[in-house]
């Protein structure tokens, strides 16, 4: 039975360790701090815009289980905040220990606490990792899911200093760029004015800090928007963002808050002094990052040339999801990235030809853009999700957006990809 390895048990590497597993390899997926999901478990937010079908296209491609644990911590769904529509918000206090029963049950090896230093390399194949303790873990083909933020030095230099973000770097290690330790050059995203790396878009709130009125709104509705003193907007942040699609000015006018077990405050981050002088939020107290009044983790800092298969350029074996393979955003987009992923390493190891999704399906033609703008004509300073901007756009002009789950089924059926990630090869 071929091996595939998975470093980083983020939403990509679940997603590539699950698709792997059921293409049929023995998979062992390697994690460094003591949670898996890593910036999952500050999420929440799926199924709004174009997202809505680039989870159903990967439900009929038969990559379902985990936006099914999604779907079941879901604090609330058909949530309307601005710029979004019909968005589902889950539980982020739950989602972890219900993804790693996936994990479970799928009977993958799974290995936390384990941080990956360095990789070993002949001719362009990667043949093993070693871990801290010098552990060395071979394997027939790799994922690196390793993500591309922090670590603490890429903050402090690039970003207001160490958020104390839900990383952990101080405690779990730096991030190690496998790639990068198999001699491919990563790249780096740029913000608008060319500094490198985007600060991640979100911060969470103690509920609990809030005033009654605020968290009666977000029980009820899964949002809560307040009004910004307007000598406090600030609308030249909303370019130093990693979500473009929060990047509007509502979202310096108002505080917007959602419901995900915590209160999500779409915003990097925001001064306590200031917060505390917005009605209702006069007790209120960051969860994560800790210095959320300051600043937060700084992302796109290694993302790796990848072609359309998630194959890493000049490797032979090595394969990437999430951020560390494609300049993408959010949850879904990783899990996309992650089966990819995860199924081709197994068809690597195997010999067999890779497969790249078809652009007449969102979650192909994501892959595809995000490769020619990023790698190919070296837009930097791009990113891309399917929940707004220039792609989701692009999907609308393309006709692709729908929450016509019948249609979904139909355009996935029409590819001949019917319950893809099912099958073995």
């Amino acid at each position: 039975m071929s091996k595939v390895v998975v470093i980083g048990a983020g939403w990509a590497g679940v997603s590539a360790a699950v698709c792997a597993k059921k293409a049929g390899a023995e998979v062992t997926l390697i994690e460094k701090t003591d949670l898996i999901l890593g910036a999952g478990n500050a999420g929440g937010i799926f199924r709004n815009n174009g997202r809505y079908t680039a989870l159903e296209e990967m439900k009929a491609l038969g990559a379902g289980e985990l936006f099914d644990a999604m779907d079941k911590c879901a604090q609330h769904t058909n949530v309307e905040f601005p710029g979004h529509s019909h968005a589902s918000l889950y539980n982020v206090n739950k989602i972890e220990p219900c993804v790693r029963k996936v994990v479970q049950d799928f009977e993958i090896e799974l290995m936390t606490e384990s941080h990956v230093d360095d990789a070993q390399c002949k001719d362009g194949v990667l043949l093993s990792v070693t871990l801290h303790d010098g552990t060395r873990i071979d394997g027939d083909a790799f994922v690196d899911a390793t993500g591309s933020s922090g670590p603490m030095g890429n903050c402090l230099k690039y970003g207001n200093g160490c958020s104390m973000c839900i990383q952990r770097c101080p405690t779990f290690g730096p991030r190690v760029s496998i790639t990068a330790k198999a001699g491919i050059k990563d790249l780096v995203g740029k913000r608008a004015d060319g500094t490198p790396g985007v600060f991640s878009g979100a911060c969470k709130i103690h509920k609990s800090s809030l005033s009654e009125d605020i968290r009666k709104q977000l029980d009820s509705t899964g949002v809560a928007i307040v009004k910004v003193p307007s000598e406090d907007i600030n609308y030249d942040k909303l370019g130093q963002k990693a979500c473009k699609q929060y990047a509007l000015k509502e979202y310096s006018e108002n505080i917007i808050l959602l419901d995900t077990g915590s209160a999500k405050l779409m915003t990097s981050y925001y001064p306590l002094e200031k917060l505390r002088k917005i009605p209702g939020m006069e007790k209120a107290e960051y969860i994560d990052p800790y210095s959320a009044g300051r600043g937060n983790s700084i992302r796109y800092l290694a993302v790796a040339p990848c072609d359309d298969t998630m194959l890493a350029q000049g490797a032979r074996n090595l394969f990437c999801g999430g951020e560390k393979g494609a300049p993408l955003i959010g949850h879904t987009e990783a899990v996309v990235t992650g089966a990819l992923a995860g199924h081709n390493a197994v068809r690597c190891a195997k010999g067999l030809e890779l497969v790249t999704l078809p652009e007449s399906l969102a979650v192909g033609l994501i892959i595809a853009h995000s490769h020619n703008q990023f790698v190919n004509k070296k837009e930097y300073k791009d990113r891309f999700t399917f929940a707004g901007g220039a792609f989701f756009e692009m999907m609308k002009e393309r006709n692709l957006y729908t929450t016509d789950v019948a249609e979904i089924q139909n355009r996935v059926e029409k590819a001949g990809l019917a319950n893809f990630y099912e099958q073995l090869v």
